[in-house]
């Protein structure tokens, strides 16, 4: 009986072992798939990375007899054309007096900026120098959630530092450094740090497909990416123009719940409006005869419920366009007739 349980045990012991050994090696190859997807995608995307050094002029005034100091900073970019243009975040290069370029294989060329829309938080830079590589550009809509993804970037000046994650949600918006929303901006824990903004954000395909832009300070793995197709659409306008051309009405405003009885009475599809809380002199909006304290509930028939639903309906295509604008003025509705300016000239 003993020599039984002897044998049994040791049948056991074996098949056990010979189980963990499966298990094992299906996780081997699992991890090495995973290995070779990751290094493939950097291998054809790393080459067209470049750290950007980026001197700015100084704002603020310097003491009596102090020497002048030029504020710096880092980032990064790709080189998305042939002739060298490069993508990368309008908050790296806004106002740069100067951009240092060093390519991934050491070569040193001095940046022109081209043009950036701080609405969208990218810019174009470009260089002159032979032989450059090129980044592929995917489909941002593709993007599924969970899907591998892979961050190429600079951070703190330590040249081409690759981090992988997931992507962990789409459709996010994000409050750019002007206040407007960048919409459909996706969220990843691929891990990024000052100096990565600007680089790329890559499938396992080694396509890139996003933007990377910025991170939540203080939080873990919430890191956020532009749709590759936002650049498609900003990038030809800017290497055209060197800016977004968007439309201006001249106020300020804040977003506030309406009254329950105004929504009722007017048959209103939004429950809040935009306040106005300021009117420029000689602006659209003040011709057009819009008051402070006025409800903006209405844009040329859109409905509008925030600042921001506003801000998003003021596009290029309504530069000197007669719109409409739907107010509530105390208890009354009114439709006043406004002709919306290019931002630019207007400012």
């Amino acid at each position: 009986m003993e020599d039984f349980f002897r044998l049994v045990s040791r049948d056991t012991v074996q098949a056990e072992e010979g189980e963990v050994r499966t298990v094992a090696a299906g996780d081997e190859a699992l991890l090495d798939a995973y290995s070779q997807a990751v290094t493939e995608a950097v291998e054809a995307v790393g080459p067209s990375v470049v750290h950007l050094e980026v001197e700015y002029s100084p704002h603020r005034r310097q003491a009596a007899g102090r020497p002048r100091q030029q504020a710096q900073g880092s980032g990064s970019g790709f080189i998305v054309t042939p002739d060298g243009f490069v993508l990368t975040n309008s908050h790296v290069v806004h106002n740069a007096s100067r951009i240092g370029v060093i390519l991934s294989d050491g070569r040193r060329n001095e940046g022109e900026l081209i043009g950036d829309d701080p609405d969208t938080d990218l810019a174009v830079v470009q260089i002159h120098a032979p032989d450059l590589a090129l980044a592929s550009l995917g489909d941002s809509r593709s993007l599924r959630v969970g899907q591998l993804v892979i961050a190429i970037g600079n951070p703190y000046g330590f040249q081409s530092t690759v981090t992988t994650g997931v992507v962990s949600s789409l459709g996010r918006s994000l409050r750019s450094q002007t206040g407007r929303l960048i919409d459909n901006v996706i969220q990843t824990d691929a891990a990024l740090n000052p100096g990565s903004s600007g680089g790329p954000l890559v499938t396992s395909r080694g396509e890139v497909i996003g933007v990377n832009t910025a991170i939540i300070l203080g939080a873990q793995g919430l890191c956020f990416a532009i749709p590759i197709n936002t650049a498609r659409y900003i990038v030809p306008r800017l290497i055209n123009e060197g800016r977004i051309r968007r439309s201006y009405l001249g106020l300020g405003g804040q977003s506030v719940p309406l009254a329950r009885r105004v929504v009722r009475f007017y048959e209103l599809p939004v429950e809040s409006g935009v306040q106005v809380t300021a009117v420029e002199e000689d602006s659209p909006a003040k011709k057009a005869g819009l008051l402070e304290r006025d409800l903006i509930v209405a844009f040329d028939g859109q409905a509008v419920s925030s600042i921001d639903d506003l801000l998003r309906l003021l596009s290029e295509e309504r530069i000197g366009v007669q719109s409409q604008l739907t107010i509530i003025r105390g208890a009354e509705k009114l439709n006043l007739t406004v002709i919306p300016e290019d931002r630019q000239n207007a400012a």
